[in-house]
Order: C-alpha cells, then structure tokens, then sequence
C-alpha cells in the first residue's frame, strides 16, 4: 500500500533504501513520538531526512522594484534598417563580427549556421521600407521621469511610449541615445514615478539577480538566475565589458533592468546568445558603473563625450612581448601616436606599450581605450610605458573624442 499513500519522494525513498529501512523510516516516527527509544539508526535517517535550506523569496524586493519597469513601445520607421538578425521586438539577436583569434569566436560561430534560414542567407540584403512597432523594456531612474532603455529599442523610432506595471500609458521623449554602449535616456511628463537605484557595487560571479522585463509584449514578467561571469566582450562595440546572467531574458527583455538581492539595478539587459530566438541560459547585461556615467552625460548634454589620446593600438601577442622583452603579453602596443594628439604631445611614439594607466594594470588594447574613455576631457592621465627594456610614466591631458571616432 506503500506506493498508493506515498508521496513520488517517499515512493523513491522507499525503492532505494529497501523493505526494512522503510519499517525503521514508521519506527522513526514512534521515537519521535516518545513510544520507542532512540537507535544510532533512527539518528541516522533522521539526519538524512532533514530538508535542504531554501532559495531566499524574491518576491518582497519585487513588490519595491517591479513598480519601477516600464515596457517601451516604439513605432519604428524603418524596420529594414534595424540590425539584420534583430527581430520587431528590439531585442538583439545579432553574431558579433569578432576578430580571429577572438576568445568567444568559436563560442558564437559555432550555432550560427544552425539558426533557421542562415545557412542559405549570405551577405545582407536591403529589404523593401517597412514600418511596425518595436517592443522593450525600461526602468524609471528618477521620480521626475527619466527612463532608461536601450538604444537599439529605439532607434529609427518616430513615436514612443511606456506602459507602467498598473497598465498607465504615456508618450515618451528620446533624450538621448549612445550606439556605443546601446543606452538611451527617454523622458515623460510628470513627478512622482516610482524608481530604483544603480548599484554602488558590481555584482560577484554567483550572486543572485532578478530581471524584470517585457519578454514577448507580455509585460511585468520576472525571472531570477545568478552572475555567470563578468567582463563579456562579445564584439558588439568598443567598449564591451558585459554580466553574463542566466535569468532568462527573451525577446522584448532588452532595455530592462537586472536587479541584485537589494533591489539596486547592477546591469541593463541588452542582448542574448540564441541559436534559435528564445531563451538558453546566456544573457548579457550592461553594468550599472557604465550605465551611471553615460546616464549622467545623457541628461547633462544629450550625448556623451569621452576622452581621447589619439593612439592607434595593437594587441601584444606572445611573440610580441618576447620582442620586446616583456615577461608576458599584456599592455597595448602603439601603432601610432596621431599628429598633434595628446599622446604625441606627451612623447609617446610607435613602438611604445602602454601597461598601465593611473597604476591600473592595462591587460589588453581593449582596456586602454575603455579606460580612457571614461575619462572627462581636460583631466590629467599618468601613462606606464614600456620602452627599449625599461619602464618609465608619462602624464597628460586628455582630449575630447571626435565624432565618428
């Protein structure tokens, strides 16, 4: 009769442990009733039938944050212009062009010819015009109105609007885009609005996050994973350095906010690896230290500025470094310094390798040009070089990044 009052968890308990350890499971139940005495085998499978410490609820943070989420709507103009992979909803579907050699090459390439249609769609097309309606996500980042969203929900847009989690629509002003770092800054009229805040702290590989978004037009949609990894260039821009989560995250999520246990944003959802356009576990967020500044710079001026020193870099390979009597490849190697740049009027030359900046080790060429990016025109840099064997500083100041660079 065992298997007809047993729960499938007893029942597979039962079949494992046997006829007599199920009779010593009832005895068990007498002990602890005080009818028999205790055994060393009672303790035992007491102490294994103890339950495993829970998940932490989510839902007291999502009653603060989910208030916050909006799901944008964009009619756009000109679907045809949107990226050739993207679909109508403004989420990112796109495989990254990445440079050989590139570490998440071969993980991206390697789906690509499975996806529906791709093996026989060669080079892009241009398509007839055409005019929908693009779907995404956002976050109010003030009472007074700003939302956040990505760039790539709204572009080619000629109308927006928001939708707030009690159903309330309202028209929405751009304010500013940034294509660099796929982040927009919209607008709408009025005060009040329920907001969250960026995260002081990047989150940790392993921490629990929550992402709140407008997955298939669906809206107010929650789903939780954890920080997979950090730092993800995936070649989408010059200033990749993405969370990877594993929350799901689908079409019309882009835009959205990843929450921490705290209820602070730590990253904006931007894009997804999928072979096929729906979820499978890699989702990639921009962090909240870079959503803060190009925000900030959004609302002050409608753009960004970023700072510039005027050198073209490549990478230090292995037999680069023993060249050059490096102990390992690291830094940025100056392939030239511009005429007149801020680089050249401080000495740096071809040949040069940048290692650090500020102190802060500079791994790659890559993290030459995130850092100094992000530094206001018109401040002072202290540049490590490798030269001819020796290390030696250089300090100068840094410019202002020309349009179109």
């Amino acid at each position: 009769m065992l298997d007809k009052i047993s729960t499938p968890a007893r029942t597979r308990t039962a079949k494992w442990l046997g006829a007599a350890a199920v009779a010593a499971i009832i005895a068990g139940g007498a002990v602890e009733s005080g009818l028999v005495a205790p055994t060393p085998a009672h303790a035992e499978l007491r102490s294994m039938a103890q339950p495993v410490q829970n998940v932490p609820s989510f839902a007291d943070v999502i009653d603060r944050v989910k208030p916050a989420v909006v799901a944008v709507k964009v009619k756009v103009q000109n679907v045809a212009d949107r990226n050739s992979d993207d679909d109508e909803d403004g989420q990112q579907f796109s495989m990254p062009d990445l440079p050989p050699g590139h570490p998440m090459e071969r993980f991206f390439r390697q789906f690509r010819d499975q996806m529906p249609g791709r093996g026989d769609r060669g080079p892009r097309q241009e398509r007839p015009r055409q005019f929908g309606q693009a779907l995404g996500s956002g976050f109010f980042i003030s009472g007074d109105g700003y939302v956040v969203t990505n760039n790539h929900v709204v572009e080619n847009g000629s109308a927006v609007e928001i939708t707030m989690d009690d159903g309330k629509t309202l028209d929405a002003k751009v304010i500013g885009t940034d294509p660099k770092t796929d982040l927009a800054l919209l607008k709408v009229e009025g005060n009040d609005f329920p907001y969250v805040r960026l995260a002081p702290q990047k989150a940790r590989i392993g921490d629990w996050v929550m992402a709140i978004g407008n997955p298939f037009g669906l809206g107010g949609t929650v789903t939780a994973g954890i920080v997979s990894a950090q730092h993800r260039d995936i070649g989408s821009g010059p200033y990749d350095d993405y969370i990877q989560i594993d929350a799901s995250v689908n079409k019309g999520n882009s835009g959205g906010p990843t929450f921490n246990l705290a209820g602070e944003v730590v990253g904006v959802n931007t894009a997804i690896f999928s072979p096929s356009g729906g979820n499978v576990g890699i989702a990639f967020a921009i962090p909240a230290s870079t959503v803060e500044s190009v925000v900030a710079s959004l609302k002050d001026k409608g753009s960004v500025t970023r700072g510039f020193i005027g050198v073209q870099m490549q990478p230090v390979t292995k037999e680069i470094a023993e060249a050059i009597g490096l102990k390992e490849p690291k830094g940025a190697l100056v392939a030239e310094a511009l005429k007149d740049s801020p680089a050249a009027k401080a000495g740096i030359r071809t040949g040069d390798t940048i290692v650090a900046v500020d102190g802060e080790p500079i791994k790659e060429a890559k993290d030459l040009s995130r850092k100094v990016a992000s530094v206001a025109p018109g401040k002072s840099l202290s540049l490590t070089l490798w030269r001819e064997g020796k290390e030696r500083t250089v300090t100068l100041e840094v410019g202002a990044q020309p349009k179109g660079a």
